[in-house]
């Protein structure tokens, strides 16, 4: 199958790249620059340079390919801007017979969520992903003309060296690790590779529509992470809990998403057949370690 994929050289979209390339998926992947280019290329995609912001420079690679996955994600204060343009670009694409569009959330779309919840949960966004529901929205409604639309919300990515958790390993690699809060909130957690092979698993499954949360169905805190992590720093590292306040005058609405508390499920994921194969940040910590000192050294 052709896929067009946005973000391929990004933390999400590296780890959907190349479990479609293992898949046997044709994937053409939109980057910036040559260097970028050389990049996808180097991993089996054929590279399309251009810009999410510039329709032009993409939406025939889009509109050629059999379905899409938006995996790029903005950061910084354009993100929604950014998001907002692909997303006009994607739902104005010409029909096509099982055209899918996969888009990629979030769990912070949810808001706090002390007791697990699954797919039905209402929406109830924190500040920082607020704009993000309208995103999903827009992308679901182009079933009603025939497209295969599915949400993919991932919980945080963790595996090599980028990432929430990544930078709780270089932090402890530095020994000095700083928790927002009392550390004491769930986070909901996803293997960057068990991530892939869901999307993989969702361009090739041809009735599988609508919303998808991509957990490892752990509930670990955030005290419990890094104490696993800390075990394995090369020297013993400080831990200091910054009072969410001062947290967010220095981190802003991001402070809320690091100490949000929730247990997040994803039994339409597993209906499918998918399962991830990593179940815990803590119980994998030497291996993560690893990871990300590899990770480190091939940047």
């Amino acid at each position: 199958m052709r896929v067009f994929l946005t973000g391929g050289t990004g933390y999400v979209g590296s780890a959907v790249l190349d479990a479609l390339v293992r898949g046997g998926h044709q994937v053409d992947a939109l980057v910036r620059n040559n260097e970028a280019a050389a990049r996808v290329q180097g991993r089996g995609a054929t590279p399309v340079l251009g810009d999410l912001t510039r329709a032009a420079s993409w939406r025939d690679a889009a509109a050629a390919a059999d379905g899409v996955v938006h995996a790029a994600t903005e950061y910084g204060p354009r993100v929604r801007e950014v998001d907002e343009a692909a997303v006009d670009t994607l739902v104005a694409l010409p029909s096509k017979p099982n055209r899918f569009l996969i888009y990629t959330s979030g769990i912070w779309v949810l808001g706090p969520a002390p007791t697990p919840v699954d797919e039905t949960a209402p929406l109830n966004p924190i500040e920082m992903v607020k704009w993000r529901p309208a995103h999903e929205r827009r992308i679901l409604d182009t079933a009603l003309s025939g497209v295969r639309a599915v949400v993919v919300r991932p919980g945080i990515v963790y595996g090599g060296s980028r990432g929430i958790v990544g930078d709780l390993l270089k932090d402890a690699a530095n020994s000095l690790v700083r928790i927002v809060g009392a550390g004491d909130n769930h986070w909901p957690l996803i293997y960057e590779r068990d991530l892939g092979e869901l999307y993989s698993r969702l361009v090739g499954t041809a009735d599988a529509a609508g919303v998808y949360h991509a957990t490892d169905g752990g509930s670990e805190t955030v005290n419990e992470i890094v104490a696993a992590l800390i075990e394995h720093a090369p020297t013993e590292p400080s831990i200091r809990h910054m009072p969410i306040a001062e947290a967010q005058k220095k981190m802003g609405p991001y402070a809320e998403a690091l100490a949000l508390d929730q247990i997040v499920r994803s039994p339409r994921a597993r209906a499918l057949g998918w399962g991830p194969t990593l179940h815990s940040v803590a119980g994998n910590a030497a291996r993560l370690f690893e990871e990300w000192k590899r990770g480190k050294a091939a940047a």
